[in-house]
């Protein structure tokens, strides 16, 4: 095996280098052992970034009907076009998540008229109210997901955030994650779509939508998507520390500082992105790539 010698004056400089980078890495950076693991992909032609993300939205759609998300017509991920950031992708009315190809994806304008994609089917009214608002409002959130999921809709009829239980949980620290305390019935109206998305705030990862169930934004439909996945799964365990609780056994909550540090090294767009990544790439090999046409 090679050695490498440094002089006294490398030495006491790679000592210093030591010190200085935990707080100069990125999420990504301070996870990878080694070879940095490879992040969000870059594109010079729009097209194809376009149909990067396309065949990523398609994917989620995917992640979701495996994990049981879907419920009957409801549910929606939405996706900011690269080109024309005032209109988003989303999914047709009344197809299953787990046929979703991305021929299947319409694009919508702001005002809800399709532009282009798949136009032989309608897009879910429900949906455009609830989404524009979002991409409206925060400019920054290029993707946002909201299905009927059943521990969703369990926990959201407390109208509670979710406590700092666990390591995975902290990445709603905050406020990345918001409460919609109110309850109007299905979302076809503005005014209730504009309450709605005005909950979730500029910093929103999370939006518990009471009696109803969960949205999540993210800058890409992975991140997004991962984040949906996460509080999905986050609900189900609060549920269980609920029940458990009412033993008379006690919660111990993660300290301020360590969520606030847990927050901090693991919820940037680039390792939120990395986070779904298992997920997708097990999806691809499971259905052969069939949601790519």
């Amino acid at each position: 095996m090679a050695t490498i010698t440094m002089t006294g004056t490398e030495q006491v400089s790679h000592s210093k280098q030591e010190k200085e980078e935990p707080a100069q890495k990125t999420a990504i950076q301070a996870i990878s052992q080694g070879v940095q693991l490879t992040g969000i992909p870059s594109f010079t032609a729009i097209d194809k970034k376009r149909r990067w993300m396309l065949e990523h939205m398609a994917g989620a759609f995917r992640v979701f009907a495996r994990k049981g998300f879907g419920e009957g017509m409801s549910g929606h991920i939405s996706l900011r076009d690269p080109e024309h950031p005032d209109s988003f992708w989303t999914n047709p009315l009344g197809l299953h998540f787990g046929q979703v190809k991305v021929s299947d994806l319409i694009l919508l304008n702001e005002q809800g008229k399709p532009l282009g994609g798949n136009l032989s089917r309608p897009a879910n009214a429900a949906g455009f109210q609830i989404h524009s608002v979002i991409h409206r409002k925060y400019p920054h959130v290029n993707a946002a997901c909201h299905a009927h999921s059943v521990n969703g809709k369990a926990w959201s009829t407390f109208a509670k955030p979710l406590d700092m239980t666990n390591q995975d949980v902290a990445m709603f620290y905050g406020d990345a994650q918001a409460v919609y305390k109110e309850f109007g019935g299905v979302v076809l109206e503005p005014e209730e779509s504009e309450r709605l998305g005005g909950a979730l705030g500029p910093n929103g990862k999370l939006l518990i939508l009471r009696n109803h169930g969960l949205l999540t934004a993210g800058q890409t439909v992975d991140e997004a998507a991962y984040l949906f996945t996460l509080a999905e799964k986050s609900c189900e365990i609060q549920l269980k520390i609920e029940a458990a609780a009412a033993s008379g056994l006690q919660k111990l909550f993660i300290p301020k500082e360590a969520a606030e540090y847990t927050f901090k090294m693991t919820s940037d767009p680039e390792a939120l992105y990395c986070e779904f990544q298992p997920e997708y790439e097990l999806e691809k090999e499971i259905s052969n790539g069939s949601f790519f046409n």
